[in-house]
């Protein structure tokens, strides 16, 4: 056989794989709908779709909701969430199958809860893991390319997408919302998709914005003043669909914006960490520098994420989505990270079965003009970064005495957010946690200073 027909049968073979799996997947869902007793039809259930954004606008319509008297669940890359009980999301992956979203739509009902923010993916999509939950609303983020190796084409990606708001069209709860970004290029299909009631948001609709590393701010309808502790215009972006959803739900003003002010951080989400010194030694004591942790796993919201930070000396550690996947935007990300950052350090994340040091190389073409350092321990090359950042800011002071103190320079580790596994060959999994991480390696630092 040639190389060309090998290819066209291992093709022919993926395809019918996918085909067999479908029923599989169509029937597990029905059975855990059916096992589960249907209990989306027990609550108000809002999904939330797109390329970025999703987790942090499922925190904030959970929080507005909270605010508004409801007691709520929500299931997201980051965690889920019943009620006031929290579980990290270890399942690396935002949807997980196995009846887990029925038995936890389940749950939910029985803690007494009305309201479940739910967090849908493409691949959850594609596994039929959205079937039989009956969706109240739908909130689309935005749409850029991901996960083209595993979908085969961007367009069969937005169709995935695309398919949850037909769910959303075709489920039987009356007074169905459908929010969409009106500034993504793909609004109008979404908007095509569905017939019921729709709400659209726009950059446009926040009147005089402050955005800003520490934070946005700006005036929404009906002269509303919204200050948030949450930075970037990428933020401004997750608040505007958060509250469009709020108001068309009916919800009042007073407490839409009470409840996303409350928001002072999401996990994984731009974090800023600090460090939780238990010594009465070091109690109070900062770093004289910021440190970010973000999910930033795509050019575009790695590009968002450093343009927040403008006007600082960058310390940028990344890596790249795992291997195996989206192999296209490698020398992209590398392009961005030069562009930039002041300094670049290299690193491991998901190499899965691909060599990691490949993947950095990959990287490293489209970084022309600096030397990035290639680290990849990643815990290495945390402490590297950290250290660097604290040589141009020597030493730590108690922030409490000066909570407006501006930072000159940010050190920003993109790309596992609140993941927690770093995910190696053959299925192995090293427990991670990137804030964890930075907080260890800070403390040694510290130490280190204040023998």
């Amino acid at each position: 056989m040639t190389l060309a027909g090998y290819d066209t049968c291992m093709r022919s073979t993926t395809r019918l794989i996918h085909i067999l799996k479908l029923p599989y997947h169509y029937s597990l869902a029905l059975l855990g709908a059916v096992i589960f007793g249907f209990p989306s039809r027990q609550l108000t259930v809002i999904a939330v779709t797109g390329t970025k954004g999703k987790s942090s606008v499922v925190e904030l319509v959970g929080a507005i909701l909270e605010e508004a008297g409801f007691k709520t669940a929500s299931a997201s890359t980051i965690h889920f969430k019943i009620g006031d009980k929290l579980e990290r999301n270890l399942h690396k992956m935002t949807m997980p199958g196995r009846f887990f979203l029925q038995r936890f739509l389940r749950q939910a009902v029985r803690a007494g809860c009305t309201h479940a923010v739910i967090e849908m993916t493409s691949e959850g999509a594609r596994q039929f893991r959205h079937k039989f939950v009956s969706l109240n609303a739908l909130i689309f983020t935005n749409l850029s390319p991901e996960h083209i190796e595993s979908h085969g084409s961007y367009e069969k990606y937005r169709d995935a997408k695309l398919s949850l708001a037909r769910a959303l069209q075709k489920s039987p709860k009356k007074n169905k919302i459908l929010v969409v970004n009106g500034d993504d290029k793909e609004a109008e299909k979404f908007l095509n998709a569905f017939g019921g009631s729709k709400a659209v948001f726009s950059k446009q609709d926040a009147k005089n914005p402050v955005v800003t590393s520490e934070g946005v701010s700006f005036t929404w309808t009906s002269n509303v003043q919204v200050n948030s502790k949450l930075p970037g215009e990428f933020n401004l972006c997750n608040i505007l669909a958060a509250v469009t959803y709020a108001k068309a739900a009916g919800i009042p003003m007073q407490k839409i914006k009470s409840g996303i002010e409350k928001v002072k951080s999401i996990r994984g989400r731009a974090e800023r960490i600090s460090l939780e010194v238990e010594s009465s030694k070091f109690q109070g004591s900062q770093p004289d520098f910021s440190v970010i942790v973000d999910y930033a796993h795509t050019a575009d919201s790695l590009q968002k994420l450093y343009a927040t930070y403008a006007g600082k000396y960058r310390i940028c550690v990344l890596g790249n989505t795992g291997g195996g996947r989206d192999k296209w935007k490698r020398p992209v990300m590398g392009e961005i990270a030069e562009k930039y950052c002041d300094e670049i350090i290299l690193t491991n994340e998901d190499p899965y079965d691909e060599d990691p040091e490949q993947i950095l190389r990959e990287m490293s073409v489209g970084i022309k003009h600096k030397i990035p350092h290639i680290i990849l321990d990643r815990r290495a090359a945390i402490r590297e970064a950290l250290q660097k950042a604290n040589e141009s800011s020597p030493h730590f002071s108690p922030n409490a005495a000066n909570p407006n103190h501006q930072h000159d320079c940010v050190v920003l580790i993109t790309g596992k957010g609140t993941d927690p596994y770093i995910m190696g060959p053959h299925g192995s999994r090293e427990p991670w946690d990137d804030a964890t991480v930075v907080r260890e390696e800070l403390a040694k630092i510290l130490a280190s200073q204040n023998p």
